[in-house]
Parts: structure tokens; sequence; C-alpha cells
């Protein structure tokens, strides 16, 4: 950073510049007098809405539904039923991979 050099003080360093021969030292730019027309005519007026455009207030919901009961024997039934399933296809896939690879061996030692 440059310090500023001469018989200023330090806030000269960082006021805006003049803008021509006939600009006035420290003073901010004027804003325009006169309102363009084809400009931002701002927000349209708002109307209030009406006193009842509320939905009507339910203060008691419907009690919930029963559910329908559980066959608890079924769903274990049918549970073991699933897990036999995925035992056997587990097997099946273990059987046919050490076949491979006994196959495998027996062709590198052979």
């Amino acid at each position: 950073m440059t310090t500023p050099s001469g018989g200023s003080t330090p806030d000269d360093y960082w006021r805006r510049p003049g803008s021509g021969a006939d600009a006035v030292a420290n003073q901010p730019p004027t804003a325009p007098t006169s309102r363009p027309e084809s400009g931002y005519a701002g927000p349209p007026p708002s109307v209030p809405p009406p006193t009842d455009w509320r939905p009507p207030v339910h203060l008691r919901p419907a009690p919930p539904r029963r559910l329908p009961p559980q066959d608890m024997a079924g769903l274990d039934a049918a549970e073991q039923r699933s897990q036999r399933v995925t035992y056997g296809f587990g097997a099946a896939a273990g059987v046919v991979l050490v076949f491979l690879v006994c196959l495998l061996c027996s062709r590198i030692i052979f």
C-alpha cells in the first residue's frame, strides 16, 4: 500500500476523484431530479383477501383405521421356505465353483 504524500489527510487517498474541471471537491454527485417515463412504475396495488378465504379447520381428525391381523405362523413358514431356497442356491453355486477349481487345477498339473 502506498502512503499519501504532501499536506493531505490519510482519508484523501480513499476519496473519489473529481469528474471534470468544474467538479466540486469532496462532494458526491447529485441524483437526477426527474424520473424517466419508461422506468419501473412499482408493484401493482394489493387488495386484501376476503375474511373467509381460509379452508375450514377440523379440530378432531378421524381415528386411525385398524390394520388387518397378521398370520404369524404363515409368515414364519414363508420365511423358512425362502431361507431354504437361498441356502439351496448357495450350495449349488458352491458345488459348481469347487468343480471348476478342481478342473482348473487338474489342467495345470497335467
